[in-house]
């Protein structure tokens, strides 16, 4: 098995968290997870500034994003200028050579300037979003979701964001265990589905309010239970309707379809890591039968259950279980 090329474009004022967070996710040795892990490199000018108080020295030009499989853009330094043009080149490059190009926050604007996104739904900051609209109106600008994943073409919002979207190419490329194996050293959520909301109107709530947080773990304490939207509204203690209000602004979605993605993710973790028949993983993720399983899985995937788990158990170990929490004099975890 070889390793993804990564590249990571930079260019002069590239803001510190969506390079921080792609460093994090791609250019950290993770080879105990998947070996190898990716061939990470950073492409830009022979001296960058990163945001305002350090500098970066890339490993190549820019013109190494043409040997990647996949290319990186994090947020641009001020997305009311247009970016670089030797960037927007390279980035064009690439993707004519066949690279899968993902932005973060910002980058949208580069993948806009290079044409990249025309005719494409594509999502950006929200704060942002109404100028890359304007400026680029071929583009399907999506303002209210985490990421947009069309295929060799990737976008996402902003921040945090950008680190949903790297864990989501880490899915694509080694599945779900490894994925949410990442995030576990990360400390951050294993999987927010790109349709959720950027939250930008969502106010605090008041304290008569209840967090789904606590209702969410509880529902996947249960997947292989049956449940139905009145189970979960009697646990958050709301009527049903109120329940689908409160889980469209939070995720994006109704609680039915929640639960069935979350099912889904769960039948990924149990096929890449343990050896159980089709059969029990349908119970243990409430699907029932192993027809409803195969049915929803490929209808969700696009590969019966079988044909993923040789894809992702044929060319690596299942991923660890992670480590029982480090005694005081325990050395320092792995990132």
């Amino acid at each position: 098995m070889s390793s993804v090329r990564v590249a990571l474009a930079v260019t002069e004022g590239v803001p510190h968290f969506e390079l921080a967070a792609a460093c994090d996710v791609f250019g950290v040795d993770r080879s105990d997870l998947v070996d190898p892990w990716y061939d990470f490199t950073v492409c830009g000018p022979a001296s960058v500034g990163v945001g305002d108080r350090f500098r970066l020295a890339p490993d190549e030009g820019l013109d190494g994003l043409v040997r990647a499989d996949t290319v990186i853009v994090p947020a641009c330094a001020d997305p009311a200028v247009e970016p670089p043009a030797d960037l927007v080149e390279a980035v064009r490059a690439a993707h004519d050579a066949g690279a899968r190009v993902a932005s973060l926050c910002t980058g949208a604007f580069v993948l806009a300037a290079a044409g990249l996104l025309d005719g494409r739904r594509a999502t950006t900051h929200w704060w942002h979003a109404a100028a890359l609209a304007a400026r680029h109106p071929r583009v399907r600008v999506d303002p209210d979701v985490l990421y947009v994943d069309d295929g060799r073409v990737l976008t996402s919002a902003g921040k945090a964001a950008a680190m949903d979207l790297c864990l989501h190419l880490v899915r694509l490329d080694h599945g779900a265990a490894v994925a949410n194996a990442v995030a576990r050293r990360l400390v951050v959520p294993p999987h927010r589905a790109g349709g959720q909301a950027q939250f930008v109107a969502t106010p605090v709530p008041e304290p008569r309010d209840h967090s789904l947080d606590a209702l969410f773990a509880w529902a996947l304490a249960r997947l292989d239970r049956p449940l139905t939207v009145e189970d979960l509204a009697r646990r958050a203690s709301m009527s049903s309707r109120n329940l689908a209000r409160h889980f469209h602004a939070v995720t994006g979605t109704t609680p039915l379809r929640w639960l069935s993605t979350q099912r889904i993710h769960r039948a990924q973790e149990l096929l890449e890591t343990t050896d159980d028949s089709v059969d029990t993983i349908a119970t243990a993720t409430g699907m029932g039968t192993a027809t409803t399983l195969r049915r929803h899985f490929h209808r969700t995937l696009g590969v019966p259950p079988d044909a993923y788990r040789r894809t992702f158990r044929s060319a690596r170990p299942a991923a660890p279980s992670p480590p029982a929490p480090p005694s005081p004099r325990a050395p320092t975890p792995p990132r």
